[in-house]
């Protein structure tokens, strides 16, 4: 009864190749992190603040983005307390925020960082079991909310993702890597590593978002004990759904990481050059909360530099390695704006592949993946036509409420020529309207630095740019 599923090798090869998301099951039992309740959580922090992420909980048409949040610094006796629908005190962090009304969320908590003075506790999280040794609590983060709290739709830019599911249940949206152009990719809010979806998954504004139709989502609820993985690029929207929640993940670095990080230095340098030389607007909060500052000009630039650098010298060494800027500007910046997510690791294969293949899925991954041992320990996440149970070994609610119906019902592939609709970032109705005569109507063509935004740095035109960059660094 005490032998997993899966030995740590086997479940390394596994979270590496996997293209699509899968739930690992009976892999966990014997981590004490699996005791890490909020009630336990408040009795190691005695008293500690955290902050708090506070949102509404009407769902309307557009995301709602961490900019259009409100934040509070509170203890978790003080959440419990608020989450527990106690009568709200005329005073306290949650004394605004009606429970009701209100949903909140520690996201993004480092425990490194919120259990400094506790380092032996780190060793509760045991990522060795998949296949990565020496990874622990250090290097992961710690998730806190209540019922309704989400992230808004988004794709990571480095790694894939295990996440570790403690208390309650969260129910997850995923969506291919080619549906890319199906999710309206968005860089404003800005922050590194992140690309955010304009449309709301959970309520999709399909008058004005169209293509989303066209985009196949995989829903699964994950219960305590499971652990999901989210594979490179997979677009996820997540949401509670019990009144408290608990998860742990970790980012696993990625060969691939290296040329990425190119890519999200041209896209900082450009959101930062073009949003910092327009006059700034009442309430124009381009900039997600975690980047602290737009740093400059020069300092992104270096940053560029050596995000090339890197690429090469780890192209040059033949082998995935460490590489990290050198810079002091660049080490100072990395640190004032805290980011999340941030892998410096490996390197992509020499020929780089083109933006479908990359995106897409080949014959070849069809293949690997008829060989994957699916089954009562991995579980394979299924579009929403198909269901995924996670059922029997796995003691996993999942029932006809998590799926619902599928309007595409196949995976989409992103085509880097299909003519995309710009939108108006500020009243999400088309910026180019035709008049009668079926010429522009020059009243309803006032594009946004937003807009331009949004076609400057699609991911699609951004890995041409990278690719285009590097093939002229190397001559």
């Amino acid at each position: 009864e005490d032998v997993k599923p899966f030995t740590p090798e086997k479940a390394k090869e596994l979270v590496m190749s996997l293209q699509q998301p899968a739930v690992f099951c009976n892999m966990v039992g014997d981590w004490p992190a699996l005791h890490w309740n909020t009630k336990y959580l408040s009795a190691v922090l005695d008293g500690k603040t955290i902050q708090f992420r506070l949102g509404l909980k009407t769902v309307d048409l557009v995301p709602q983005f961490e900019t259009k949040c409100s934040y509070v610094e509170a203890t978790l006796e003080e959440f419990l307390a608020w989450s527990c629908g106690q009568p709200p005190c005329l005073s306290g962090p949650f004394s605004c925020y009606e429970y009701s009304k209100y949903w909140a969320y520690a996201d993004y908590k480092y425990i490194a960082r919120i259990f400094e003075d506790k380092p032996e506790i780190f060793q509760d999280i045991r990522w060795s079991d998949f296949g990565f040794p020496g990874r622990s609590g250090k290097e992961s983060t710690l998730w806190i909310g209540s019922e309704g709290a989400n992230t808004p739709c988004h794709l990571d830019s480095y790694g894939c993702n295990l996440v570790l599911q403690v208390q309650g249940r969260k129910r997850w949206h995923l969506f291919p890597p080619g549906d890319t152009g199906f999710l309206y990719p968005t860089r404003i809010p800005y922050e590194e590593s992140s690309i955010f979806s304009k449309v709301n998954v959970a309520n999709p504004d399909l008058k004005h978002f169209p293509e989303f139709r066209n985009a196949t989502a995989h829903v699964v609820t994950l219960s305590p004990g499971q652990v999901l993985l989210v594979p490179r690029h997979w677009w996820h929207y997540v949401e509670s759904i019990d009144p408290i929640t608990v998860s742990i993940n970790s980012w696993i670095e990625l060969d691939a990481d290296h040329k990425a990080r190119v890519e999200e230095a041209i896209t900082r340098m450009l959101v930062c050059a073009v949003k910092s030389a327009e006059n700034p607007s009442d309430g124009d909060l381009w900039l997600n909360p975690t980047e602290v500052e737009a740093t400059s000009h020069e300092i992104n630039l270096q940053y560029l530099n050596e995000a090339v650098s890197a690429y090469f010298r780890c192209q040059k060494a033949g082998v995935p390695g460490q590489a990290r800027p050198s810079s002091a500007a660049v080490e100072q910046r990395t640190s004032a704006s805290r980011k999340r997510k941030k892998r410096e690791v490996g390197c992509e294969p020499e020929d780089c592949r083109s933006l479908t293949q990359e995106l897409g899925f080949s014959t070849f991954q069809a293949e690997k993946l008829q060989k994957i041992p699916f089954g009562p320990h991995l579980i394979q996440v299924l579009p929403q036509a198909q269901e995924t149970s996670l059922m029997g070994a796995a003691a996993a609610e999942s029932d006809g409420s998590d799926l619902c119906e599928n309007e595409g019902g196949h995976f989409g592939k992103l085509h880097c020529t299909r003519k995309q609709l710009v939108m108006s970032n500020d009243y999400g109705t088309p910026a180019h309207q035709m008049g009668t005569d079926g010429s522009p109507n020059a009243s309803q063509t006032a594009l946004s630095t937003n807009d331009l935004l949004d076609c400057l740095v699609n991911p699609c035109v951004i890995s041409l740019v990278a690719r285009l960059l590097l093939e002229r660094t190397r001559v």
